[in-house]
């Protein structure tokens, strides 16, 4: 029994032994970690990429709605039974093309009426007018006279009017849309007809929050996608802010103009919109992978000389994947974007080209990163962090 106590408790000082002596950050006789290169004795493998150069663009994002750049609906300025349609529905129609006549019997009728009593007083006036020069007649009478002329012409251009009012022309070129009505309805006035749409050309209306006022111009140019058309995106300038803050939301309206000659793009669909408010050409790009952040401070590890030094960079804009640098780094340069959990500045590294794109995730975020030994714990040096 006590020769079996005392090979565990022999078995047990060899393995804290052992720990000791190849547990990371353990200073050894050949430096950090006990090896001649790294923790356990060799260099540790890490992902890698180049610090790369791109135009990085600043923006602001919204959503809003298309419109057409004119829209109404057509519908008839008088009453009357619909007599013919004389488009057809989703075609393009030209300005001034006839879209629907009303019956226009009785408005013939009364305005045959209204120019023969316009006759009638014309010539009441003119022999009124003559009594009154040979002094037979009074002047009250040939007042009169040119009274009720000018009421009779008054009427006849009432009744040209209403006549000219049942040709129902559309008022600009444009798509008709689906009809409401059919020959034989009888509509009365302000009744919808169908819509007419000018989409050559579409706006977009949006909104961004107040705290970006500074930021926006006319003319400044927009992106938007839309759902219905993934993987295109539609360029279009700002021609108008409202002047007027919206006071429940804090927000400003803004309209852009989209061009639209395919006609793909259609008024009412959601669209996703990027305000473009600054071009940065030449910027300096990492991978997000490669930051560390410690603190309130941004840190990267670049390689050099087989070595991790690990670098203070100052960050700038951020886009899916990747982040601009604007100091500390220099085209070209190698960083790490995985491995930096096992990292001290100075510890020697074997790179490994990271998975992926440019900016894309890595082959195995932090996997080539493990010693031998399997811990896989940060170091417990104050000046180490972890990965990202």
């Amino acid at each position: 029994m006590k020769r079996i106590v005392l090979v565990l408790v022999v078995a047990a000082v060899i393995a804290v032994g052992g720990y000791l002596v190849l547990r990371p950050g353990t200073v050894g006789p050949n430096g950090p970690g006990g090896g001649p290169s790294g923790p356990g004795g060799f260099a540790i493998p890490v992902e890698v990429a180049k610090v790369r150069t791109d135009t990085v663009i600043r923006d602001i994002p919204a959503v809003g709605t298309l419109r057409s750049i004119e829209s109404v609906i057509i519908r008839p300025e008088v009453p009357g039974r619909i007599d013919e349609i004389r488009f057809t529905e989703g075609a393009p129609v030209a300005a001034r093309d006839v879209l629907i006549t009303l019956d226009d019997d009785i408005v013939r009728s009364q305005l045959t009426e209204a120019r023969a009593s316009l006759n009638l007083s014309k010539a009441n006036y003119e022999r009124a007018a003559q009594l009154y020069k040979q002094r037979v007649g009074s002047a009250q009478a040939r007042d009169q006279a040119l009274a009720n002329r000018r009421v009779d012409e008054a009427r006849v251009a009432v009744a040209e009017a209403q006549l000219d009012k049942t040709v129902i022309r559309a008022p600009f070129k444009g798509i008709v849309g689906l009809k409401k009505v059919s020959p034989g309805d009888y509509v009365n006035t302000g009744a919808d007809i169908v819509n007419l749409e000018q989409i050559d050309v579409l706006k977009v209306d949006f909104s961004v929050p107040e705290l970006q006022l500074p930021a926006l111009a006319l003319g400044q140019t927009v992106n938007i996608t839309v759902d219905a058309l993934p993987g295109r995106t539609f360029a279009g300038k700002i021609y108008a802010i409202d002047p007027l803050i919206e006071a429940k939301g804090r927000s400003i309206a803004i309209r852009a103009h989209i061009d639209n000659a395919d006609h793909v793009l259609r008024p009412g669909l959601f669209t996703r919109i990027s305000v473009v408010t600054a071009r940065i050409e030449g910027a300096l790009v990492v991978p997000e992978e490669a930051i560390v952040p410690v603190g309130q401070d941004s840190f990267v590890y670049r390689v050099v000389d087989g070595k991790a030094a690990m670098t203070k960079v100052d960050l700038g804009l951020r886009r899916p994947g990747e982040v601009q640098v604007t100091r500390g780094l220099a085209a070209g340069e190698t960083v790490v974007v995985a491995g930096q959990i096992k990292l001290r500045d100075g510890v020697p590294v074997s790179p490994v080209p990271a998975g992926g794109t440019p900016g894309g995730p890595p082959g195995s975020a932090g996997g080539a990163a493990k010693a031998p030994d399997g811990g896989g714990k940060p170091d417990a040096d104050p000046g180490a962090s972890q990965e990202k």
